[in-house]
């Protein structure tokens, strides 16, 4: 599926098919208000005839007409929900909405069975703009996949009344709701409960309408092994990465025989419209076996079909997925189709456009043109793509999850024109747009056709780029420099695609707390603090310093990125080598490009304490550990890091009240085939929590389970959270987790939940310390969940470990932690310092930074 098809929710099933038996089946029955029966006929003939502009005119003028006859309820509520049909089939999921609302409020206290099919037809509505939130809510609201669905929602209400069409309709919606957000085994399950009530009941359309979808979800799948095999051969993991392949090709496989089956049934039934999808949806997936005759076959057969449908926004879609798929691999919004495919495609685009204007579709006419202009970009006839994109942008005014992309685009075209400031304020536009829908668009993490990494992240990384071109290099800029407000708007720019990379990485459940910091004066809170904010562009990477008093000034390292990436993961490697002597060399090679050029600014601040804002590949390296020939940065410095400001809540706390629910594993435990070994040292750990702080309760063992947790932070309120056990930070989600004493997977975001639910304290979690986490070389994406996890699990710091250290190195760094935090009046950041100084002090292998730099601390640093 292409961009454009967030709208393609599971088809409009049985309602749009029998409209005049469920809307108008009884038309004399209506009360004969004058006029009105007149106008809902004529409607009906318009609709009928594919004139659906047509049809809303007459209808809304019977349902005024209606609605001004005190006995004409049930005739209101008829009117209403056809409207809503008309409007989904034009593509206005706002009005549909409303109208489903008016048909509801009639059902709901006399035809429960009518309800729940209506609640499922406004929750398509739903979905074709994007809201798959709302649209699950009113199907199933949302519950764990063994749970059952809430009560009053579309399903429950189908189960109840035994209403196997309706609920093979709501199922269908659901599994295509949680399809588009990414959640594609919990999609495949809710859609095989579809395909098995159609085939009982033995309705070809619902049958159809699952076997796409599930192929949909297989496909998507295919995509995300496939981006997890070359992650995982860049990180050097040739074994994963052919295991990964090989369920690639598996989801590949599974995904043809779900279209093939489609197709067929599609042509038993002389129907066009599906046979076009299915050959349309099988395209891709020829290119990915590399199998190029019959792709094209598939395409010739597809376009062969879509001449012969009738001119609606199916078809529309279709005409903008086939101009794209003459070639393979045009995910990217950025990539041209080759010069010798363009002009069919522009013909295809320009037929999509014409019937979207005909049929007054603005959102399927947004894409068409969009589309449209993005080839005239490519062929560089900017003065054409301008005035297209232009078109898309106006076309798209009430679909803002289309809008950002037109408003992206009219940027780069004018970006390619060397029109700056033009081009900056569209991005500013894209950007804003983004952050209006914020919720909708970044949580389709997994569904890889709206990558994050595609559609997103380059808008923010181009707009910095831009702004940070007129701001003059390796100069201090004072506070009340022009320049300096342009690095604030950099800084604050950032700081969002900090905010979206986080929520894009936890998905749907990702809960921020947004601290509104923009604009906030640090110095008047700490004056001994400076921030670091590096920004990885394309070729080159920015760093910011922000001191007390509001001076900035930015240094350019002049590395690409893979060149950069390459230099960083050496860095980390000679961290991670416990057994070699250790060489500095490449630690004081990071501290000349990030730290060196303000020394001089540093002394002159008087700065005690550094701050990190890490972007990237950078995140996954302890800064205490850089060195500058002499010393290392913590010798120094207290250093922290924070995912950015507006997700740091610098409130300060009283340490003196501090005591802890000390979590802990010492055991051997497998997990899904992996092994993980003894922790001897976390005894001891727990012991030191508990000797520091006092008051505190320690679970350990098969102690430490869901239930145990649960209960305790329901009944007590604990400051701080200390978990000693194996926490594994992985590229996705679903690959970072916590071992439990009862050899369980504890999510982080199921620790959040557990958290937020049931702590007695209205304020945040002070602190959550996780001491024995993991996160790959290389892996940036496993660094960001470590990153984000204080402000994942609601706290307002946390101290967590890069690599596990099975020492009691672990055991010690925790006590003089603690003991510094509560005895002294120092702030987290210099708690932490001291004790990593007191471990390098200790001699022996402790000098070496395996043992004591993997500690970092997230978040507050106060």
């Amino acid at each position: 599926m292409r961009r454009h098809r967030k709208v393609g929710c599971f088809l409009l099933i049985m309602f749009l098919s029998y409209l005049t038996c469920l809307g108008w089946g009884n038309i004399p029955a209506l009360a004969q208000v004058p006029y009105a029966l007149q106008f809902v006929q004529q409607g009906i003939k318009r609709y009928q005839a594919g004139d659906y502009n047509g049809a809303i005119a007459p209808w809304q003028r019977a349902l005024i007409l209606y609605q001004k006859s005190k006995n004409s309820q049930q005739e209101v509520a008829i009117v209403a929900e056809n409207l809503a049909r008309t409007y989904q089939q034009l593509g206005q999921g706002n009005q549909a909405i409303r109208y489903w609302e008016q048909a509801i409020a009639y059902y709901r206290p006399i035809d429960s069975q009518q309800t729940g099919r209506l609640l499922t037809e406004q929750a398509q509505s739903y979905s074709s703009i994007g809201q798959n939130r709302q649209a699950i809510a009113l199907l199933c609201g949302t519950v764990q996949i063994q749970q059952e669905c809430l009560p009053q929602t579309a399903v429950s209400i189908a189960r109840a009344r035994k209403d196997l069409l309706g609920e093979a309709a709501a199922w269908g919606s659901l599994g295509e709701a949680y399809r588009i957000r990414g959640d594609y085994l919990r999609a495949i399950n809710y859609l095989q409960n579809s395909l098995k009530i159609a085939e009982a009941i033995a309705n070809p359309q619902l049958h159809i309408s699952a076997l796409n979808s599930l192929g949909n979800a297989y496909s998507n799948l295919a995509q995300v092994s496939d981006r997890q095999a070359k992650s995982a051969e860049k990180l050097g993991e040739s074994e994963q990465a052919n295991q990964l392949r090989q369920q690639a090709a598996s989801n590949n496989t599974k995904a043809l025989e779900y279209f093939q089956n489609s197709l067929k049934l599609a042509q038993q039934q002389s129907d066009r419209t599906n046979q076009t999808r299915a050959y349309i949806n099988s395209i891709p997936l020829y290119y990915r076996q590399a199998n190029y005759n019959t792709a094209a076959q598939t395409h010739q057969q597809a376009l062969a079909l879509w001449q012969q449908l009738p001119d609606n926004r199916n078809k529309i879609y279709s005409a903008i997925d086939l101009a794209k798929l003459q070639q393979p691999s045009i995910d990217s919004p950025l990539e041209c189709l080759n010069a010798q495919v363009q002009p069919k495609a522009i013909a295809l685009l320009e037929q999509a456009a014409s019937i979207a204007q005909k049929t007054q579709d603005n959102r399927a006419l947004s894409f068409a043109i969009g589309e449209l202009g993005h080839i005239y970009e490519c062929r560089q006839d900017y003065a054409q793509a301008l005035k297209l994109t232009q078109q898309a942008r106006w076309a798209a005014e009430q679909d803002k999850d289309s809008l950002y992309l037109w408003e992206w685009q009219t940027g780069r075209i004018y970006q390619a024109q060397n029109q700056k400031s033009a081009a900056i304020k569209a991005y500013e536009k894209a950007t804003a747009t983004i952050e209006t829908i914020r919720n909708e668009i970044l949580t389709a993490n997994r569904d890889l056709q709206f990558d994050f990494r595609d559609t997103v992240e380059p808008i923010y990384r181009d707009l910095i780029a831009l702004k940070l071109g007129e701001v003059p290099p390796a100069v201090l800029l004072a506070a009340t420099d022009a320049n300096t407000k342009n690095l604030s708007s950099v800084l604050s720019t950032a700081d969002s695609l900090k905010l979206a990379e986080l929520q894009n990485y936890f998905g749907d459940d990702c809960a921020l707390n947004v601290v509104n910091q923009q604009g906030l004066d640090i110095g008047s809170i700490d004056k001994n603090t400076a921030i670091f904010s590096s920004i990885i562009l394309d070729k080159q990477t920015a760093i910011i310093a922000s001191f007390p008093n509001g001076d900035k000034k930015v240094v350019w390292l002049n590395k690409d990125n893979e060149s950069l990436r390459q230099e960083i993961n050496e860095f980390r490697l000679g961290l991670e080598s416990f057994f070699d002597e250790y060489d500095p060399q490449p630690a004081q090679k990071v501290y000349d490009w990030l730290v060196r050029p303000f020394t001089a600014e540093l002394q002159q601040a008087k700065i005690n304490t550094l701050v990190f804002i890490q972007d990237g590949i950078l995140r996954s390296v302890p800064m205490a550990a850089l060195h500058d020939g002499k010393q290392f940065l913590i010798q120094k410095y207290a250093v922290a890091t924070t995912p950015g400001l507006s997700l740091t809540d610098l409130k300060a706390s009283n340490p003196q009240s501090f005591r802890a629910l000390a979590l802990g594993l010492t055991e051997r435990v497998v997990i899904d085939g992996q092994e993980f070994a003894p922790l001897p040292y976390v005894q001891q750990e727990i012991g030191e929590v508990q000797e520091q702080l006092k008051g505190s309760t320690p679970l350990l063992n098969a102690e430490f389970n869901r239930t145990r947790l649960q209960q305790e932070l329901s009944e007590n309120a604990y400051p701080i959270i200390h978990i000693a056990t194996h926490g594994v930070f992985g590229t996705v989600p679903e690959d970072t987790f916590l071992i439990t004493g009862n050899q369980e997977k504890l999510t982080i975001t199921e620790l959040d939940t557990l958290i937020r639910s049931t702590t007695k304290s209205t304020e945040p979690i002070e602190l959550l310390t996780l001491t024995a986490c993991q996160t790959a070389i290389g892996d940036d994406r496993a660094a960001l969940g470590l990153a984000g996890v204080a402000v994942q699990a609601g706290a307002k710091s946390a101290l967590a470990s890069l690599w596990s250290i099975e020492d009691a190195a672990t055991a010690q760094v925790a006590a003089q932690f603690y003991e510094s935090l509560i005895d002294s009046r120092m702030s987290k950041a210099q708690a932490l310092q001291k004790a990593q100084l007191a471990l390098i002090e200790k001699g022996d292998k402790y000098t070496h930074p395996a043992y004591w730099a993997p500690y970092i601390l997230i978040g507050n640093w106060l």
